[in-house]
């Protein structure tokens, strides 16, 4: 296993001369799972150094979860792989007291903290963010929770799951026709993650003309309300909620495939959409003839749309005609489909990482690009847990090897 003690080395050569955006910031993450890894991955993806903090001989819990990279071990998850690309790892027992004191000791010469333990799990720890600010005034912390650090729900445990199911949206999915059901996209943690990576950068910036730190309270709960487009801004101010398909969106069968259309939504559309459906008694139908109309009446409206799809032989002629005449519509693919297809190869989105046991890794790529480049993980994750805890403690926080040896020698860190 020859992985270097910083993963920034492995960068690969940037086609911009620009150094990364958060190059000389430095992010201690005590975060695990899915919402506070995916902000500290965004924030090693542009440049800054992130040392994550495992707990000794377990270490983050989705190392377990799902495709294992290494038939030999159990700690080598692709989901572990994904999230933590580019990070150290330092493997420190925060229940001793000297393990709190090398997570000080990181944390003074730290930019950013991040953590999404339950709320009240730093403070036992005597880490929270009031301790830390005090002692370093200019320190940015962030934390991460699903009900948020205050409110009578502060304390309740979180996944995303239960975050759809309490924030109205899983009943919204149903469609006022459909049970409800677990949505298979963690939505509300990788929009946490999201959220909290650009208040982050945001709070660098202040820091960086006034010298102000900040502490960032995120909830999961308020990132996906505040993700609804329509029922909300309407519930809010003495509407009603639409419990029935969602209005405007078509998805039809054609074959063994599915076409997904756009019928509304850009000026213009619907009248391009009558024209291509060659249906111009449509426009004066007083069903239809408003968007408020074509809202009321949408199930009358997506049978009509349903018919005239049905006529054509593959999803493929559906979606050339209607892009012909400049409606919305894509094909609707499998994963596997999506993974294979040219435009993601173009985009570069699945980038490769070395990997000690197999020829490479694949990972997401940071979903965006700089300066017309694509951008790439700044290394492979850490394939053991606690495998930079000797380059961190000498490199990072100058401890001789005497220290070392003795807090190895008493469990502090391994």
């Amino acid at each position: 296993m020859n992985l270097p003690a910083d993963p920034s080395a492995n960068r690969p050569a940037a086609d911009s001369a620009e150094e990364p955006l958060l190059a000389g910031i430095t992010v201690v993450d005590f975060t695990r799972v899915l919402a506070g890894p995916y902000c500290t991955r965004l924030l090693a993806d542009l440049g800054a150094r992130v040392i994550k903090i495992e707990r000794p001989g377990e270490g983050d819990e989705v190392r377990y979860a799902g495709l294992q990279l290494d038939p030999e071990r159990t700690d080598q998850s692709a989901y572990f792989a994904r999230m933590n690309a580019g990070k150290q790892s330092i493997a420190i027992d925060l229940a001793q007291p000297q393990g709190r004191e090398v997570a000080l000791d990181m944390v003074r010469r730290a930019d950013v903290v991040v953590e999404n333990f339950s709320p009240g799990v730093m403070a036992k720890y005597e880490l929270d963010a009031a301790r830390l600010r005090a002692m370093r005034p200019e320190l940015v912390c962030c934390s991460i929770s699903g009900f948020g650090q205050t409110g009578p729900l502060s304390s309740m445990q979180a996944y995303a799951h239960l975050i759809n199911a309490f924030s109205g949206m899983m009943d919204l999915e149903r469609g006022g026709i459909a049970a409800p059901r677990a949505s298979n996209l963690q939505a509300a943690d990788v929009l946490a993650g999201a959220h909290a990576f650009g208040a982050i950068s945001a709070a660098l910036v202040r820091r960086l003309r006034t010298g102000r730190g900040a502490y960032l309270d995120v909830s999961m709960l308020e990132c996906l309300v505040c993700a609804d487009d329509i029922n909300f801004p309407a519930l809010l101010n003495g509407g009603a909620i639409e419990r029935q398909p969602r209005v405007g969106m078509v998805v039809h069968p054609i074959g063994d495939r599915h076409v997904a259309m756009q019928s509304g939504g850009a000026p213009h559309m619907w009248t391009r959409l009558v024209a291509l459906l060659g249906r111009p008694e449509l426009l004066t139908d007083e069903r239809f003839d408003t968007p408020g109309g074509r809202r009321t009446n949408w199930l009358a409206l997506k049978e009509i749309l349903g018919e005239w799809l049905a006529r054509f032989e593959s999803v493929d002629k559906a979606v050339e005609t209607l892009a012909g005449a400049r409606v919305p519509s894509v094909p609707m693919l499998t994963p596997e489909e999506l993974v294979a297809h040219p435009h993601m190869a173009a985009r570069q989105a699945f980038p490769t990482l070395p990997h000690p046991t197999r020829d490479d890794v694949r990972v997401t790529a940071p979903p965006f690009h700089l300066d017309g480049h694509a951008l790439r993980p700044a290394g492979p994750p850490p394939y053991a847990i606690g495998e930079h805890t000797g380059s961190v403690l000498a490199d990072f926080l100058g401890y001789t090897p005497e220290r070392i040896a003795a807090l190895r020698a008493a469990s502090v860190v391994a």
